[in-house]
């Protein structure tokens, strides 16, 4: 994949590493909850087109990260290499927009017969006005950009966090919600799931007996070979050969996520979408198995992935790390297709 372009400087050329697309239905999370704003990241204009941006080193072994206009050619690229084949991407100098010292997403590889990665020096001619070099996130900390990323390695192993969660474990119902976060109706109390809780004694007043906490505990699955677990529920998942789909989230430890504080919020908030859609990208659908999508939604600290047909989980900014499931209940399938309905789409 490394293979030469001119495109960086005058005299030097640039070695291809790998590739990404920015477009509404697909771009790196890590620069922003929606298109417009991971556009805004790299002081691009949000354009419905798209672009693609290459990720390589020049001949010193600087990163840089060209973006180009050319979508269809970064696309086939990507495709080829997902399926293990090279493919030589070249783009043409005119469809280049720009050349962004630094990389925004971390490299597992590096060009042969270079230095090692760095960051360009700065270019004394531009006194101070150049942009300073892209960085990848810092996996060690929280934040947004770690949401976003682990709700995106849920997403890509959704079957081994689905695995992990018991079909009998009770659930709490998704309440009632106003605009807020709020539930609608006060006092009302998740319900077991069917068949969880124990039997009524005969005779016994209703209600009278033990109505059973429900637990959405989940113990995170080890979606990489080399992961590390830490402590007892933390996962450490590794990146991708070439994507920043690492992210460190563990099971949720005390309360349950259908009445966590956060998870009504950012439930209200999602329903919100569906009468006010939200700006490009904000809500992203793709394939999955079966009649299924996968969805993916952002907003205001808090990440959302779910399949239409199952379940969701939600991380947010106020509990790094934790992974919250909501069950299906009554509202969630509902919530579930109108936010497929109005999500962008890959073409």
């Amino acid at each position: 994949m490394a293979a030469p372009i001119d495109t960086v400087a005058d005299d030097d050329a640039l070695y291809v590493l790998t590739a990404v697309l920015l477009a509404p239905a697909q771009f790196p999370s890590v620069l922003g909850d929606d298109y417009p704003a991971a556009c805004a990241a790299l002081a691009l204009e949000p354009y419905a087109e798209g672009y693609g941006l290459v990720l390589g080193q020049d001949g010193s072994g600087a990163r840089w990260t060209v973006v180009v206009e050319d979508v269809s050619l970064v696309a086939v690229a990507i495709a080829a290499w997902d399926c293990g084949m090279d493919y030589d991407l070249s783009p043409d100098d005119r469809s280049v927009v720009c050349a962004l010292p630094g990389w925004p997403l971390p490299v597992a590889v590096a060009a042969p017969g270079v230095a090692a990665p760095h960051d360009p020096l700065p270019d004394p001619e531009a006194e101070g006005t150049e942009p300073a070099p892209l960085t990848p996130p810092d996996t060690e900390s929280w934040g947004p950009a770690q949401r976003r990323m682990g709700a995106d390695e849920i997403a890509h192993q959704w079957t081994a966090w689905r695995e992990q969660i018991d079909d009998e474990t009770a659930f709490a119902e998704p309440p009632s919600l106003d605009s807020t976060g709020g539930e609608a109706t006060p006092g009302s109390r998740p319900e077991p799931a069917p068949g969880s809780g124990p039997e009524s004694e005969p005779g016994a007043e209703p209600g009278s007996g033990p109505v059973p906490e429900p637990d959405p505990r989940i113990d995170a699955p080890d979606p990489h070979p080399e992961a590390e677990v830490q402590g007892e529920g933390g996962i450490e998942t590794e990146a991708g050969d070439d994507q920043a789909d690492d992210a460190a989230v563990s099971p949720v430890n005390d309360s349950p996520s259908g009445v966590h504080p956060g998870v009504r919020r950012a439930l209200a908030q999602a329903h919100d979408y569906i009468d006010a859609p939200p700006p490009p990208g904000r809500v992203r659908s793709s394939f999955a198995t079966g009649e299924a999508r996968m969805l993916r939604a952002d907003g205001p600290g808090w990440s959302l992935v779910a399949r239409t047909d199952d379940i969701a989980f939600i991380l947010l900014d106020e509990e790094p790390g934790e992974v919250l499931p909501v069950g299906r209940g009554s509202e969630l399938p509902g919530l579930l297709k109108g936010l497929d309905a109005l999500a962008v789409r890959p073409a």
